[in-house]
């Protein structure tokens, strides 16, 4: 009886050598399969839709050329599972990707980011044409007025109010949302700026404080000035005296603005126009960025009262009028 299982074992030991040996190299032809180089040339975009399975998505990977032996996917999921964990979304294959590298950003996730960018100092009309020709985002009519209204605002006074970073968005994303996150951006900036503010600022509200920060925006982009533009309006509130600031002459102006000021434009009295009005113009005349938020909030500690431009993006800042009609003459009527 020995002898004869002796005999019977002795026959099934090769065979289950055998057995083991071949499911080895089927199990490594098969893990060994999501390592091939995927056959591109240049970056490819591929859409994964509900209810794509991981063999549905290697099958079209492979009528499309990109792969081969897509088969072997039903096979790599039963052997590591994760890679069926098969998410909805665009992704984007590029020149020397794997399979494996493609179905790692599939299973995580790792969807195509686009992204956009508002610039500081521009104003919504200027914003509209970036947003109108957004990839993947559909443009939303009045999207700006019913941002302000999700949140309460429903003055439709939309200017200033989003903060200029660039934006990152995915294909599900859609512009009410990004427009919302900017909103929020700009209120939270803009309540630690006037939380943050100097105890002799001549201004009544974080509104009026938004509005300053638009101007000093527009009038420069040197960061070293910026606090000391601010001073000047500060200074000028305290004192009665108008803002006299060209900017709102332009953003009063509107589509007629053609790249100069003239005597009559500065005599023209729009409610923007700070050469003819008290105070502060209505609204912000454009989006300001932080540094002018904080500048707005916190002017420096100087006298000055007037500036005009070097010409160069830099100012001459004066204390008088004198000073400053000295400094015209340098640099804007040519005149020593």
């Amino acid at each position: 009886m020995n002898t004869i299982i002796t005999r019977l074992l002795a026959s099934l030991i090769p065979l289950f050598t055998i057995i083991c040996l071949a499911g080895y190299w089927y199990a490594k032809d098969i893990l060994e399969y999501k390592q091939q180089p995927l056959t591109i040339t240049e970056a490819i975009q591929i859409t994964v839709v509900p209810g794509t399975s991981l063999l549905k998505l290697t099958q079209e990977l492979e009528q499309q050329g990109i792969v081969t032996d897509s088969w072997k996917a039903r096979f790599l999921v039963k052997l590591e599972p994760q890679f069926g964990q098969i998410k909805t979304g665009l992704y984007q294959m590029t020149p020397g990707d794997k399979l494996v590298d493609f179905l790692n950003r599939v299973r995580l996730g790792q969807e195509v980011a686009f992204s956009v960018t508002l610039i500081e100092g521009k104003t919504i009309k200027e914003w509209l044409p970036v947003l109108q020709n957004l990839e993947h985002m559909p443009f939303e009519d009045d999207v700006f007025n019913r941002v302000l209204a999700a949140n309460g605002d429903t003055s439709g006074l939309p200017e200033g109010k989003f903060f200029p970073e660039t934006y990152h968005y995915r294909v599900d994303d859609d512009l009410f949302s990004m427009l919302q996150r900017s909103y929020q951006m700009m209120q939270t900036h803009l309540s630690q700026a006037w939380e943050q503010r100097d105890p002799d600022l001549k201004l009544n509200s974080p509104y009026e404080l938004l509005i300053i920060a638009s101007i000093i925006e527009k009038e420069t982009a040197q960061d070293s000035e910026r606090n000391w533009v601010s001073a000047v309006f500060n200074n000028r509130l305290k004192k009665g005296m108008r803002l006299q600031t060209d900017p709102t002459i332009i953003y009063g102006m509107g589509d007629r603005y053609k790249g100069n000021i003239t005597k009559k434009d500065i005599l023209e009295k729009t409610p923007f126009n700070t050469y003819r009005i008290d105070g502060l113009p209505p609204t912000p005349i454009a989006a300001p960025s932080k540094a002018s938020l904080y500048a707005a909030a916190n002017p420096a500690k100087v006298n000055y009262l007037y500036f005009v431009s070097k010409n160069d993006g830099s100012h001459i800042f004066s204390s008088t009028y004198k000073e400053h009609n000295r400094a015209v003459n340098e640099y804007q009527r040519n005149r020593k």
